[in-house]
């Protein structure tokens, strides 16, 4: 008798224990399917074909590409720049400034930045051809051993980030690093595609 009312009240404490988990499954540790508003982008993808995927990658990169060809153009970067030379560590900063007239998109990652060009006596516009990578929404601009006719090799790394720049850079054996500000009231972010 004893094993019959054990094993009534183990059935019964078992099917109370089921039903309790059930109820905070669903209810309140919020178990239930999402609704399609819910289901993330990342989920929603992971059904989506690879050539979708790439399609609508490219496109999300054109429309970044049209913002920063727009924002380029007619801007300019006003800012410092430190070297690294022996004997300069304790120097300050000094001011430079860049201004890129027009930004060509080329193809892939590849642009080219028509950029006058201020550099001890020299004044000149030359068109400078650049790689800009995307890190997210953020383009950095790459110049890598890159000659200008009467003033070197260069190569740089240069972010843009709402309206500042940051990078650094390499002219022969002396580089250092720049900063500053673009000479456009909104920043990069602001810019529309239309």
């Amino acid at each position: 008798m004893t094993s019959i009312l054990f094993s009534k009240s183990t059935s019964c404490s078992f099917v109370t224990t089921c039903l309790i988990l059930t109820f905070l499954c669903t209810n309140i540790l919020g178990n239930n399917p999402p609704s399609p508003q819910e289901v993330t982008a990342h989920e929603r993808h992971a059904t989506d074909s690879p050539d979708s995927l790439k399609s609508e990658t490219s496109d999300y990169r054109n429309r970044l590409n049209e913002r920063l060809q727009k924002f380029l153009t007619h801007i300019t970067f006003r800012g410092q720049f430190t070297t690294d030379k022996k004997g300069s560590e304790n120097e300050p900063p000094k001011q430079d400034e860049y201004t890129i007239t027009s930004a060509s998109h080329v193809s892939g990652d590849y642009w080219l930045l028509t950029s006058r060009i201020q550099y001890r006596d020299i004044d000149v516009t030359l068109p400078v051809p650049v790689v800009i990578r995307w890190a997210g929404t953020t383009p950095v601009i790459t110049l890598e051993k890159v000659t200008l006719p009467g003033m070197g090799t260069f190569s740089s790394r240069v972010l843009v980030h709402n309206n500042r720049y940051t990078g650094t850079w390499q002219h022969d054996d002396v580089g250092g690093h720049l900063f500053g500000t673009l000479s456009k009231p909104e920043s990069f972010s602001d810019i529309p595609t239309k």
